[in-house]
């Protein structure tokens, strides 16, 4: 049904109307805990836009989003559906620490961010490098796969850190970096943002962006992608090489979700600690799926998800019947309306378009 629709429509309004859907049920089931809808969203509004500090930790929260936004959307560019993004993040997480604790103490700041970058990018890219293999080479469904490392990826980081753990420490985590490995922060520029941890990987989640969407629809290599993507025989009797494109698509992939790690610990805790993705990896797919794959798609799928994130904190706070997790319940209806129902309003507006002809 989307073939018959055009562009606007597609990348635009069915995504729209999608969105309002979760919202509409969203105000349902904070009416029946017994607040009102309207003002739940003015406080999550607040919070997460019109607040100078919400804000920043909005943007915060998008920075790590747009990473795992991008290393899903590419995979799915490929035809390929990777829902490993959150093991990935966090194995990366092991790679950049390991750089921190071995250089920070002899490595400058100029320095030591890319090689913690570099290490993030790397452990990603390795944890999603067995997924790929398996599936161009012997077809294992990567999707099958990418689950399973997240386990895997879950069960070897509890067993990792606790190794990491300084003499004498209780808390399960590695100690902390020299100051060196911490990301610049933009309150330092810009003080109306407060001490909140926005810091200059927002920046480098735009150029990640930008570097996306040149990459996939002005290159010839971005074509070949979108070719296997589209028809994986037409590709390959045009001369792509299936199996490779599929190893260096999930590398690619897995290399975007570990740079989410960057945000979340050079950026903020400095430290690795348990479970520090926070689901980021699975709100990844929300964004690849209602972003649509556009460069401009993710960057706002990723700021909204960052506002549920930081408003959804607050509106917890403030009202009682309203628990933290009303937050994963609005996502899994974005996920719900946005991938298995994202053509619910197709044909109605097929038939709206054909009537106005």
């Amino acid at each position: 049904m989307n073939k018959d629709l055009p562009r606007w429509a597609t990348a635009f309004v069915l995504p729209l109307l999608n969105l309002l859907s979760a919202l509409l049920v969203t105000a349902l089931v904070i009416h029946l805990l017994g607040e009102s809808p309207t003002e739940s969203l003015a406080i999550l509004v607040n919070s997460a836009v019109v607040n100078p500090e919400g804000l920043s930790y909005t943007l915060f929260y998008a920075s790590t989003f747009i990473f795992t936004g991008l290393a899903v959307s590419i995979a799915m560019e490929a035809g390929l559906f990777n829902i490993g993004a959150e093991g990935q993040m966090y194995f990366a997480g092991l790679g950049l620490t390991l750089a921190m604790l071995t250089f920070d103490s002899s490595l400058p700041a100029i320095a030591l961010i890319p090689v913690g970058m570099l290490g993030a990018a790397l452990f990603g890219a390795l944890w999603a490098f067995v997924p790929g293999y398996l599936q161009a080479k012997r077809g294992s469904h990567v999707v099958v796969t990418t689950i399973m490392f997240n386990y895997i990826a879950g069960a070897l980081m509890n067993t990792v850190i606790v190794k990491l753990v300084p003499p004498g420490e209780q808390n399960p985590a590695s100690r902390a970096f020299a100051a060196a490995a911490e990301m610049p922060r933009l309150n330092k520029w810009f003080p109306i943002l407060g001490e909140t941890p926005l810091n200059i990987s927002f920046f480098l989640a735009i150029i990640a962006l930008v570097i996306y969407g040149v990459v996939v629809s002005r290159s010839s290599w971005g074509f070949k992608l979108r070719a296997t993507g589209l028809n994986k025989h037409a590709a390959h009797y045009a001369g792509i090489r299936i199996s490779k494109m599929i190893i260096i698509v999930m590398l690619i992939s897995g290399a975007l979700a570990g740079l989410g790690s960057v945000n979340s610990i050079m950026g903020s805790t400095h430290y690795l600690s348990l479970n520090f993705v926070g689901g980021a990896g699975f709100i990844g797919i929300a964004i690849a799926l209602m972003g649509r794959q556009h460069p401009v798609g993710i960057f706002l799928s990723a700021v909204l998800f960052g506002a549920l994130t930081q408003g959804g904190f607050d509106l917890s706070l403030e009202k009682q019947n309203i628990p933290p997790e009303m937050v994963i319940l609005v996502q899994g209806l974005i996920i719900l309306f946005c991938g298995a129902m994202e053509n619910l309003y197709a044909p109605a507006i097929a038939k709206m378009l054909k009537l106005k002809k």
